[in-house]
């Protein structure tokens, strides 16, 4: 079984790749000029969001805090450019993570399909929707992000037991729960904490979470990104800033630094989210009041 999930996330790897190609031939480059690959900028912050993503903080919160405060993607092209940017990321995350962590495969592959199928109906309407209501749907994302590290942090999430699979009533649970995070991934919320706080409350082993999240985001981001794709909503060099800053990342994050104390920089994500989450309403609020008073005769 832990076989046809290899296969299965190289072939869904091989299948967005060929994806992303064929976008970026078929659409003309941003600003009209030629192709360029990223800018330092870009590839720093996809090092280091997807170094700090593979240790289990997540990385579409940072990402996004980052993206806002220094300007980097409109907001409108913020999902989309996470989600395919960070795809190749994670799909190393979650070929390392399913090779060292022992899980139940009948969980692992429910709650894999379960966020797959939320992905790809959340990111069909997610790119369709204006500008506007995209900077709503991702504030009140990053807020939610900001109160589960908070909760975190202060030792009010679960401890969870040492479990390693689930069965009959708390599966279908954990199915139901994984369809919703899939969904939410395509307005900016990462599912690495909420998964890790639904597994513990289950029973299992918060470690378990490690492959379960990161097999989860390898399949249901591919699916999500092509949808994105599609629609050319997203920025072409910071995605691919995120990819080639963030596959070295992730190897470096797994085999060198696992054991790496995380409070103090989660609580700077607490932070730099809420303060991402503000920015993002308030923006939302300006442009509202702004087209009201263009309106007026």
């Amino acid at each position: 079984m832990r076989i046809l999930i290899y296969a299965g996330l190289a072939v869904t790897g091989t299948i967005f790749l060929a994806a992303w190609i064929r976008a970026m031939r078929s659409t003309r480059p941003e600003g009209g000029r030629r192709f360029q690959w990223p800018s330092p900028l870009q590839s720093v912050i996809g090092f280091v969001t997807n170094f700090f993503d593979t240790l289990g903080i997540g990385s579409f919160a940072p990402t996004t805090s980052w993206f806002k405060l220094q300007r980097v993607v409109p907001d409108e092209r913020i999902p989309g450019t996470l989600n395919v940017g960070h795809t190749p990321p994670v799909i190393a995350q979650a070929f390392v993570f399913i090779a060292i962590i022992r899980v139940d495969l009948i969980t692992l592959t429910s709650m894999i399909a379960a966020s797959v199928i939320g992905a790809w109906y959340g990111a069909g309407v997610v790119a369709a929707l204006p500008r506007r209501s995209i900077q709503i749907g991702m504030g009140v994302a990053l807020l939610m992000a900001a109160v589960t590290f908070g909760a975190a942090n202060l030792g009010y999430a679960p401890v969870g037991g040492a479990a390693v699979g689930l069965r009959g009533g708390a599966l279908a649970v954990a199915v139901m729960t994984s369809l919703v995070l899939g969904a939410l991934m395509t307005v900016g919320i990462g599912m690495y904490a909420p998964s890790m706080i639904v597994v513990s409350a289950l029973g299992m082993n918060p470690v378990v979470a490690f492959p379960i999240m990161m097999g989860s985001c390898a399949f249901l981001m591919p699916a999500a990104a092509v949808r994105f794709l599609r629609a050319d909503a997203y920025s072409l060099r910071p995605a691919l800033g995120l990819a080639v800053g963030g596959i070295p990342a992730v190897f470096i994050a797994a085999f060198i630094v696992r054991s790496l104390p995380l409070t103090t920089l989660r609580w700077l994500v607490v932070f730099v989210v809420t303060y991402a989450a503000v920015t993002m309403l308030s923006s939302a609020y300006r442009e509202r009041a702004q087209a009201a008073a263009t309106a007026l005769p």
